[in-house]
C-alpha cells in the first residue's frame, strides 16, 4: 500500500466528525488509473485523492469505484493540506479561499455529478430514513430554519460500493446551494457541517473545517 494521509472534512463545530479523505501525497508513484483506482478501492473512503503537483494543486480524485472529475469534500481538504490558492481537477481550476477556520473552494455547479436532491417536511423525517437499496444518488434534506438558511441533509450514494451513507457531500451541497439561489448552512450525517455561498462568475462555494486524524 502506498503511504497515504487521512483528512476529516466538513467537521463540526466542535471539531467532530467530518467525512473521511484519503491523500496520496506522492501521486507520481501511481502514475496509472488503474493502480489508482485498486488503492481508493483498497482504502475504502468516499473519496482518495492523489496529488500530482502540490504546489500547483493538481490532483486527480476517485471513490472506491470510478474515477471524478469533480468532488467537493477531497478538494476542501487537499486546498487545506496543500495551502494553495487555487487547484487543477480533470474538471478544471477550482478556486480556493480561507475565511477564519473554514476552507472554502468555488466551481460551477455544473461540475457536480447528479444527484437527486429530495426535501422532506422535517428534520426528524429526514433523521428516521432508512438507507435506500442501490440504484439513485440521494440527497435528502429539509430545512432546519429557512429564513436563517439551515439545513438537515442526508446522504446516500446508491453505488453498491461499500459506502452506503456519505457523511458529508460537497458536491450536493453545491447543487442544493444553486437551485436554492443563496447560501446555507448544512448538517449532515453524525454532525458534519458544511457552509456554501454564491460566488462570482456563476461558481458555488463550499467549504468547512478540516483536520488531520490521528
Amino acid at each position: 500500500m502506498t503511504g497515504h494521509e487521512v483528512l476529516r472534512v466538513f467537521c463540526g463545530p466542535d471539531g467532530g466528525h467530518g467525512n473521511a479523505l484519503g491523500v496520496v501525497r506522492d501521486g507520481a508513484a501511481v502514475p496509472g488509473r488503474r493502480g489508482r483506482q485498486a488503492i481508493a478501492r483498497e482504502l475504502g473512503f468516499s473519496e482518495t485523492v492523489f496529488v500530482d503537483d502540490p504546489e500547483g494543486g493538481v490532483i486527480d480524485i476517485y471513490t472506491p469505484g470510478l474515477r471524478l472529475p469533480f468532488a467537493g469534500h477531497p478538494c476542501v481538504g487537499a486546498a487545506w493540506l496543500l495551502g494553495v490558492d487555487r487547484l487543477v481537477t480533470a474538471a478544471g481550476v477550482v478556486g480556493v479561499r480561507r475565511e477564519g477556520a473554514f476552507t472554502r473552494i468555488a466551481a460551477p455547479a455544473a461540475w457536480a455529478p447528479p444527484r437527486t436532491l429530495r426535501r422532506h417536511a422535517t428534520p426528524a423525517e429526514v433523521d428516521a430514513l432508512a438507507v435506500p437499496p442501490p440504484g439513485e444518488w440521494i440527497y435528502a434534506w429539509a430545512w432546519q430554519d429557512e429564513a436563517a438558511g439551515t439545513v438537515r441533509a442526508r446522504a446516500f450514494p446508491g453505488r453498491d460500493d461499500g459506502i452506503d451513507e456519505d457523511e458529508a457531500t460537497g458536491a450536493a451541497a453545491i447543487l442544493l446551494t444553486a437551485e436554492l439561489g443563496r447560501g446555507l448552512t448544512i448538517t449532515q450525517g453524525l454532525g458534519s457541517q458544511l457552509v456554501t455561498g454564491i460566488a462570482a462568475e456563476g461558481r458555488i462555494e463550499v467549504g468547512g473545517r478540516v483536520r488531520r486524524e490521528g
